[in-house]
């Protein structure tokens, strides 16, 4: 747009053009009389001075008061956006203290299975503080970076999750914005359990009767050739999510089909299926916690050599509590330990002649790759945490042995 001659002229000030500013008497002298000195004071004075055009407006002075007012009340609006938006998202993430270290995350996908439950309306904040009380992530600062650097975030919805133990925060967000771990309706089978324990979780979580699971005909399921036709072992611990109307034989089908899933996954060989699945069933029986399963994978290859220590006899408590189907006691008795079922280990040299509980993937790992080491024995000296003690010889177990039955000299109902 174009612009006037001045900035301080005003539009309104313009004189009509339409009238002559001189009449026309003395345009026509101008116009016809030369200039001559003598007519100077009887003809060029009367003539009135030229009027300009336009008349100059004096330029308005701003109130320097009034800009410094709009500037604070501006300056005003924006930093209350700012607090506002600010407390919306804090409400969604936990404060964080942005020192010189990194928050403490772990590395990797993790081990094992966890479920865990996100509630209705939980904001980022609460999800990394449930996730760092289940010891799924690190720290609650650490999942929150991850959360923060995500656009996806926000899409993260409540429900029961299956994450692993000791995720990076980046595994822990991937598997909760990745509905195929999610489950609604799920039904847990933990590590360890017995084909009878299962029986009875699966009848109570589906609404079948436990002697509907044992009328199951087991050559319908597909079972691999290591099982030798028997459930026990082979049913793979996981959370699982049945329809309605599944049957008893599809539950068990399901579960029998990813158990081949993942011993393939795994890479178990197939002709070393059934001794394998009988070794980490052991090692889930007598292991309590993830970092010791590969030591007492050890102590069981290590038994089954010949030796003078032992002889090739595991001599596991497990396999015993097996045979007589009895959770809660630590250690047996000379008469139970004198069993003749083939499964007692303390009997009979060698693995026993199956497995004595379904072993998760982790125990499984173990067996396939024990730590080395030349631990003979082993015992939990206590058994309320899970303390578990390693010895090359028999004098150093006996020491070992020493605690432990201090233990149960404290905790006599428990042993």
């Amino acid at each position: 747009m174009s612009q006037p001659p001045h900035e301080d002229w005003d539009e309104h000030d313009v004189r009509d053009r339409s009238r002559p500013v001189f009449d026309g008497d003395v345009l026509g002298l101008r116009r016809d009389v030369e200039h001559d000195e003598s007519l100077a004071s009887d003809v060029l004075d009367p003539v009135e001075p030229e009027v300009p055009q336009f008349r100059p407006r004096r330029r308005r002075r701003r109130n320097p008061i009034g800009t410094v007012v709009a500037l604070v009340l501006a300056g005003a609006i924006v930093v209350t956006a700012s607090i506002y938006t600010f407390g919306w998202v804090s409400d969604m993430l936990p404060s964080i203290s942005f020192g010189e270290e990194a928050p403490q995350d772990y590395e990797g996908a993790g081990t094992g299975e966890i479920l865990v439950e996100i509630p209705q309306g939980a904001g980022g904040g609460q999800i990394a503080q449930i996730l760092a009380a289940e010891d799924v992530v690190a720290s609650s600062a650490a999942f929150t970076a991850a959360l923060q650097a995500d656009p996806r975030s926000g899409s993260i919805q409540p429900g029961t999750y299956r994450m692993a133990s000791k995720m990076s925060s980046q595994a822990a967000l991937a598997r909760l914005l990745d509905g195929n771990y999610r489950n609604i309706n799920g039904v847990t089978i933990r590590e360890g359990l017995w084909v009878s324990e299962t029986f009875a979780i699966l009848a109570e979580a589906t609404g079948h009767e436990v002697a509907d699971y044992e009328a199951v005909d087991v050559s319908t399921l597909g079972l691999p050739e290591a099982a030798e036709g028997d459930l026990e072992g082979f049913l793979f611990p996981s959370t699982y999510e049945f329809d309605t109307e599944s049957t008893p034989e599809e539950q068990l089908k399901a579960m029998v089909d990813l158990a081949k899933q993942r011993y393939a996954q795994i890479g178990v060989p197939e002709d070393e299926l059934r001794d394998v699945i009988i070794k980490a069933s052991i090692v889930q029986g007598e292991g309590m916690f993830s970092e010791d399963l590969p030591k007492i994978a050890r102590v069981v290859e290590n038994r089954l050599q010949p030796n003078p220590e032992t002889n090739g006899y595991l001599q596991m408590d497990s396999t015993v509590h097996f045979i007589y189907q009895e959770r809660g006691l630590a250690g047996t008795t000379d008469q139970q330990r004198a069993n003749e079922d083939k499964h007692n280990t303390y009997l009979y040299a060698g693995l026993p002649v199956g497995p004595i509980n379904s072993p998760g993937e982790e125990a499984i790992r173990a067996a396939m790759n024990p730590e080395p080491g030349n631990w003979l024995y082993f015992v939990t000296v206590d058994p309320s945490t899970g303390e578990t003690r390693f010895a090359d010889d028999y004098a150093a177990h006996q020491e070992n042995v020493a605690l432990f039955q201090q233990w149960c000299a404290n905790n006599p109902d428990q042993c």
